[in-house]
């Protein structure tokens, strides 16, 4: 994976991989560390949420704290022993080493201005992250909140020119997840900000079969903005 980093593959980098995969490798697997894992990702992974709030509105500056927040963070992530539950020991030293490369490689390319790379760069971490969970069977609210804004991304894609059975079939998909993902909540199911982004985009959901009936592309193009919203928010706040 490293090999897809150019722009940080310098030698002092690959230093600090190798030094990283080495106190990866020394690490045990316990049965009862994956609590301890997610909570420390969890903490690392709000900085990379606002991170990429402040790359959207291009405010650099900000953006190169939170991913050094992030760097910081996800060096307590890697001293933790490999939890059990990830059973392939060599994919799970790659997804830390790939995490540890691409959030140098960030700070770097911010330095140079190059906001659209460092978008790239932590858009590849959530999904790395993600596909490693999934990989060994790892349940988290992160992973569901994902696949919601996949689903956005297609119905959104209807905006303009709208496929109607495309469009009724993607509302009901994208429905389908948020309730999946206000399943796998818990505690956090009963908290006003959770509660309002969910409830919101399923009562603006609950809308657009009357767009489809009616071929209203204003109405549904409405809807969709109101849901691309509250997607938004869903991944800042918990994707």
């Amino acid at each position: 994976m490293l090999a897809n980093m150019g722009y940080v593959a310098t030698p002092l980098k690959r230093a600090l991989a190798m030094g990283l995969a080495l106190a990866l490798a020394s690490l045990p697997a316990r049965a009862d560390d994956l609590a301890d894992f997610n909570r420390a990702v969890e903490a690392a992974m709000n900085h990379h949420r606002v991170a990429a709030g402040y790359l959207r509105t291009e405010n650099i500056d900000l953006a190169v704290l939170e991913i050094e927040g992030m760097r910081t963070a996800w060096a307590k992530v890697s001293t933790l022993p490999r939890p059990a539950a990830f059973r392939d020991e060599e994919r799970y030293t790659a997804t830390m080493l790939d995490i540890a490369a691409r959030l140098i490689g960030a700070t770097l390319v911010l330095n140079l201005g190059r906001t659209d790379v460092a978008r790239e760069s932590l858009d590849a971490i959530r999904k790395s992250l993600s596909e490693l969970r999934r990989r060994n069977g790892v349940t988290v609210l992160a992973d569901c909140i994902l696949d919601a804004n996949v689903s956005m991304d297609a119905l959104f894609a209807h905006d303009k020119r709208p496929d109607w059975d495309s469009v009724a079939a993607g509302s009901e998909s994208y429905r389908a997840t948020l309730q999946r993902c206000d399943g796998l909540a818990g505690a956090m199911r009963d908290r006003a900000e959770f509660r309002r982004l969910i409830d919101g985009a399923l009562a603006s959901l609950a809308q657009v079969p009357k767009a489809v009936e009616t071929r209203d592309g204003d109405l549904l193009h409405r809807l969709l903005i109101e849901l691309r919203s509250f997607d938004h928010l869903l991944a800042f706040r918990y994707g």
